[in-house]
């Protein structure tokens, strides 16, 4: 059953101050009824995180090219239904793109795309925004539209720029699919080069294992934040969170629950930290100074908070983050 968006802030009248810029994809899951019976839902990495932000409390527009597909009706109609700023949803003439996730036993998903004509990374001029409006504090980039040509480049321009601007803060969430991001050299120097205008960055243990392949997670951390993020954020799957902020180190334990499948655990985990984040009022203009002077008791505080919305997705079947309620501590202050 799917949380309702009952504590989550609706930014429909134009008022996200967080917004989102990545791929919707339809998540084809197995039932239990064998392996020609799946069930069709909308996911797509930063869509999951767009909705889990949101639920949480914060306004939050995505950045979308939505195919005009059946597929893409229902993406637009979970995105409206979960009160997400709709002045981001272009309607495109491609089709959207499709995964088929397979379940281990323990749960966790593997992901077989069909994605080489999909709506998704075909940015055009013109078709992403010239400025963001003022109380925009965030801007978060993700996942496979970061590689895909020929949006990649518009994508990395929009980025350029606003680093440049320096008045919101750049958050990034790599989600390397190594099976769909082309030449794997090309790929691990542009996601670095991403990495290095980020004031944020937060990656899985799999994704430092493509970027920094002879490195723990702790050491290629450290080594991706002395490329320029003031925050790196690393999840760890079962064995937790760690956190690397100017020096400093935190690192935190998984919660203990029964996992019912791992489909969108590290976009909700991203949605609770950017959501996190906000609400501590370090998001914004001037991004460096923002993050600067996060204690380790800070980055635990944030790294629990994220991780329990991570605990809560694993236990439900797909992508369906929690609302503030749902949480251990909906505050955030101790969690």
């Amino acid at each position: 059953m799917s949380a309702q968006n009952t504590d989550g802030a609706r930014a429909a009248d134009g008022s996200a101050r967080l917004v989102v810029i990545g791929e919707n994809v339809m998540d084809l899951l197995p039932t239990g009824h064998g392996a020609d019976v799946l069930r069709a839902s909308p996911g797509g990495g930063p869509a999951n995180t767009a909705v889990a932000a949101v639920r949480l409390g914060t306004p939050t527009r995505l950045l979308a090219r939505i195919g005009a597909d059946g597929f893409g009706a229902m993406i637009r109609e979970r995105l409206l239904g979960e009160g997400l700023d709709p002045a981001g949803f272009l309607t495109a003439e491609e089709p959207s793109a499709l995964a088929l996730a397979t379940l281990g036993p323990d749960g966790s998903a593997r992901y077989d795309f069909r994605m080489d004509d999909a709506a998704d990374w075909r940015w055009r001029a013109g078709e992403l925004p010239e400025e963001l409006e003022p109380q925009v504090r965030a801007l978060h980039a993700a996942s496979i539209a970061l590689f895909r040509e020929p949006g990649a480049s518009r994508i990395e321009a929009l980025l350029r720029r606003e680093h440049g601007r320096g008045r919101v803060t750049l958050t990034l969430d790599p989600n390397i699919r190594r099976d769909v991001i082309g030449d794997p050299a090309t790929a691990r120097a542009l996601a670095l080069r991403h990495c290095a205008q980020a004031h944020v960055v937060k990656a899985s243990d799999e994704d430092l294992a493509f970027l920094y392949p002879d490195l723990s997670p702790s050491r290629a951390a450290h080594a991706l934040a002395a490329l320029g993020p003031s925050l790196v954020v690393v999840t760890l799957g079962g064995e937790g969170a760690l956190a690397v902020s100017h020096g400093v180190e935190a690192s935190v334990d998984a919660p203990k629950v029964e996992v019912a499948d791992t489909v969108g655990a590290g976009d909700s985990f991203m949605g609770a930290l950017l959501n996190w984040l906000d609400r501590h009022e370090l998001l914004g203009d001037g991004p460096r100074a923002r993050l600067a002077g996060m204690a380790e008791a800070d980055l635990e505080r944030m790294l629990r908070f994220a991780a329990s919305a991570a605990a809560v997705t694993v236990t439900r079947e797909g992508a369906d983050p929690p609302v503030l309620a749902e949480l251990a501590d909906p505050s955030g202050t101790a969690a």
